[in-house]
C-alpha cells in the first residue's frame, strides 16, 4: 500500500494544471430605448423620441456613448398648418482613463441642439476627474453605484429663432453666438430594488464664468421595468433649467415619457 501511494503521488504530482479560464474581452453594453404618439381625428399629432446609451468597460478604461432625438407635430382640426412640438437631438461621446478602482480622468465631447428653445446647435468639450464613492455588486448584478464628475467645459451656442418667426443674429443681436465657459459637476446613481426594477438618476450642473452669469441644470430621473430578458418598460422624467435661455423662451422644461427600452 505504501508503495502504491507513493506511486499516486508522483502522478499526481506530475500532472499538468488545468489552463486558467481565457479572459473575457470588454464587450458594449447598454439599451435603446423608442417611444411614439399618434394621433388621428379631432386632432392630428405625432411626438416621437428616441435615446440610446451604450457602454464598454477594461481594466484601464471606460468608454461611452449617448444619444437622444425627439420630433413632435400637431395640427388642430380646422388648422391650416401644422405646428412643432418638439424637436431637438443630441450626441455625446466620453472616454475615462482609470487611474484606480475609483478615480478616473475622462475626456468628453458632444453636440446638442433644440429648434424649440432657439438652439440650432451647441458643440462643447470637456476634461475633468471622476469618482465613484460607491459600487455594490451581488454576483454579477449592480445592486447600486454612485459617481460624481468635476470637470470643466468649453462650448459655443450658436442660436436662431425658428418658432414663431425665423429671427437670425443679422436681424436681432440677442440672437447672437454665447460662450460656454464653465466647471461642470455631475452625478450618476443607479439604485436596484431587485433584478426586474432599477431607477437611476443622471443630473449634470454647469456655471458659466464667461459673460453673464448663468447655471445649465438638467436632471434625468428614470425607473426601469423589465417585461422580458432583453425589454424592459422605462418611465423618465427630464427637467432641464437655463437661467439665461435665449430671448423669447422660459428657463424651464420638463418631460416625461414612456417607452420601451431594448437592452444590447
Amino acid at each position: 500500500m505504501p508503495l502504491l501511494a507513493v506511486v499516486v503521488a508522483s502522478l499526481l504530482a506530475q500532472a499538468t494544471p488545468p489552463a486558467p479560464a481565457a479572459a473575457t474581452s470588454p464587450t458594449w453594453s447598454g439599451t435603446v430605448a423608442l417611444g411614439a404618439i399618434w394621433l388621428t381625428g379631432n386632432s392630428q399629432t405625432l411626438t416621437f423620441s428616441t435615446n440610446a446609451a451604450l457602454e464598454r468597460k477594461s481594466e484601464e478604461w471606460i468608454w461611452g456613448v449617448k444619444a437622444f432625438a425627439a420630433y413632435g407635430q400637431s395640427t388642430a382640426a380646422g388648422a391650416p398648418a401644422s405646428q412643432v412640438t418638439a424637436l431637438n437631438a443630441g450626441l455625446l461621446l466620453r472616454g475615462d482613463r482609470r487611474l484606480t478602482d475609483q478615480l478616473s480622468l475622462y475626456l468628453l465631447a458632444g453636440i446638442d441642439t433644440d429648434h424649440l428653445k432657439s438652439i440650432e446647435y451647441r458643440p462643447f468639450g470637456e476634461v475633468g476627474v471622476s469618482y465613484i464613492w460607491f459600487d455594490v455588486k451581488e454576483a454579477d448584478f449592480q445592486k447600486t453605484t454612485l459617481r460624481t464628475d468635476l470637470g470643466f467645459r468649453y462650448g459655443r451656442e450658436y442660436r436662431f429663432q425658428y418658432y414663431p418667426t425665423h429671427v437670425g443674429p443679422t436681424q436681432d443681436p440677442a440672437f447672437a453666438e454665447v460662450d460656454i465657459v464653465a466647471p461642470r459637476l455631475g452625478l450618476f446613481y443607479r439604485y436596484a430594488f431587485n433584478k426586474e426594477v432599477i431607477f437611476t438618476e443622471d443630473a449634470s450642473l454647469l456655471a458659466n464664468v464667461s459673460g453673464e452669469a448663468r447655471l445649465l441644470l438638467v436632471s434625468t430621473s428614470k425607473l426601469s421595468a423589465r417585461l422580458t430578458e432583453r425589454m424592459s418598460l422605462g418611465v423618465g422624467f427630464v427637467v432641464s433649467d437655463d437661467t439665461v435661455p435665449p430671448k423669447g423662451k422660459v428657463p424651464t422644461d420638463t418631460a416625461l415619457t414612456i417607452g420601451l427600452e431594448i437592452g444590447i
